[in-house]
Formats: structure tokens, sequence, C-alpha cells
């Protein structure tokens, strides 16, 4: 597995299929995996999050979510095979789930929100596949007992869809105690398919215009998040960029051959 790094954060160098094999052999060899995704925001958001940074780095898979990282790897010489985006790997695992007859377990989102997935899930592969669900709005002092509850649900995959960091630390830190074959955090994936929040058209995700969509459907909410932090990322990248272009002359550099044109000049 190729690994690299984009502004000290890892990414691998997975297709949709790599990861969904990784995961599904993981689980059929009980070998417990912590999954994340990354994008722009959450690269810039670690830079100063010392926690953000360690919950992403511990992880046994970092895929590409936002397309920005593609871009960013590619500008860096460092291509990736494509984007893996949390919500469509969500998506095929809990199909794979079905298939193999896992059981599944949500957590995030409010209540309705959660229910409506846990529903809709079991309408379209059957009420077995649900090992249990549940808000996402609980205090610190709750946290390992909900950790614990997942343990005791039977459940060999958990999504959990808390807004960042929280659900990248939660995860880190009790993971042990979940112990869960497969664990992963799918941000705001949970109100997209229960069909509160509509998702970028085809085009949009592709283009790297996701983040216009959004900003368009919340304007108020999400405008300055996006224009500082886009504009974050842009200055981290353009500064890793240098740093390897000053490296490459510096070895470009022939120190027998300078030395020599010295003495003959």
């Amino acid at each position: 597995m190729k690994r690299i790094t984009i502004a000290g954060i890892p990414v691998d160098g997975l297709t949709m299929g790599n990861t969904i094999d990784l995961i599904d052999k993981s689980i059929e060899e009980n070998k417990p995996i912590h999954h994340v995704v990354i994008n722009a925001a959450k690269v810039v958001n670690a830079q100063k999050d010392f926690a953000l940074k360690e919950s992403i780095v511990n992880c046994d898979i970092i895929n590409a979510d936002g397309q920005s990282i593609v871009w960013a790897a590619a500008f860096l010489n460092h291509p990736l095979p494509e984007r893996v985006t949390g919500i469509d790997l969500m998506g095929k695992l809990i199909k794979l789930a079905s298939e193999r007859k896992y059981k599944v377990f949500f957590l995030g989102a409010r209540q309705e929100i959660v229910k409506k997935v846990a529903d809709i899930y079991s309408n379209l592969y059957g009420e077995d596949i649900i090992a249990g669900y549940r808000n996402g709005y609980f205090s610190r002092c709750e946290e390992e007992s909900i950790a614990r509850q997942i343990a005791d649900s039977g459940a060999k995959m958990l999504f959990v869809a808390i807004s960042s960091p929280r659900k990248e630390i939660f995860l880190n830190t009790y993971k042990e105690i979940i112990h869960t074959p497969f664990i992963m955090g799918v941000g705001g994936s949970f109100d997209v398919v229960a069909g509160f929040v509509k998702r970028a058209p085809k085009w949009m995700q592709n283009s790297g215009l996701e983040w216009l969509y959004r900003t368009m459907q919340e304007p108020r909410r999400m405008w300055k998040r996006y224009l500082i932090g886009n504009s974050k990322f842009i200055y981290l990248i353009f500064k890793e960029k240098m740093k390897q272009l000053a490296k490459g002359s510096h070895r470009d550099v022939n120190p027998v051959k300078s030395l020599k044109e010295k003495f003959q000049g």
C-alpha cells in the first residue's frame, strides 16, 4: 500500500476497490481496522489540533475524500489513483455487510435522522443488518458507556456521523473498548442518506465543487468556513511545493563538478 504525505498528513494511494478488499479481508480475519477520510478542511485543522492529527495518523486506512486532496497530490508529484468518498464507501460497505451477514451500528446525527438511516438500510437489506443505532448528542462522561454499548451490540461495522474533530478523537480514544472489526467516521453522510441534505450533482463532485454546492445550501454557515479553509489549504500546498522545488534544486548540484569548474576557472 503506497502512502504519501500532504502537509504532514498521510494518505493512502488506494482505489475504492482496493479499500473495500482490505476492509473485507480484515473483518474476515477479525483484525480491527480504523478508517478515516481526509479533505482540505481536515488537513488545515490538523496543523494546529494535535489530537485530531494523532487520530488521523493512528488510522489503518486513510482515504482521500476531497477532490482537493487528489489535485494536491498530483501537484506535489505524488498522484493518487482516485478519490474515495466516505459516503460512497459507506454505501458499498453496508451492501457488503448484507452479503456477508454482518451487523452494522450507526452513531451520530439527530435521533430522527439516525433512525431514518437505520430504517432505510433495514428496508434495503433486512432488519438483521442493524446491530443498533444512537444519536450523536451525548456528554463526555457518557462516551465510555456508549463505546461499551457498541461493543456489546455484536456489530462488525461502525459508522459515526459526528462533526470533526470530535468523531476522530472519539474513535481514536475508545477503539480498544469498542473493538468492532471496522470503524469509520462518515461526517454528514446520515443527513444525505436520510434525505435531509441534498448531495451535489455528480459533475460538481467530479469538478471539486461540492464546497460551492454546500455554500449555496447554507451560505451563512459555510461561506466563511470554505473561503478561509480553502485559502489556508492552498497556502499549505504551495508552501510544500516550494520546499520540494528547493530540495530538488539542491540535489541537482553536483559537488564534484562544481569543484572542478571552480579550479578550472
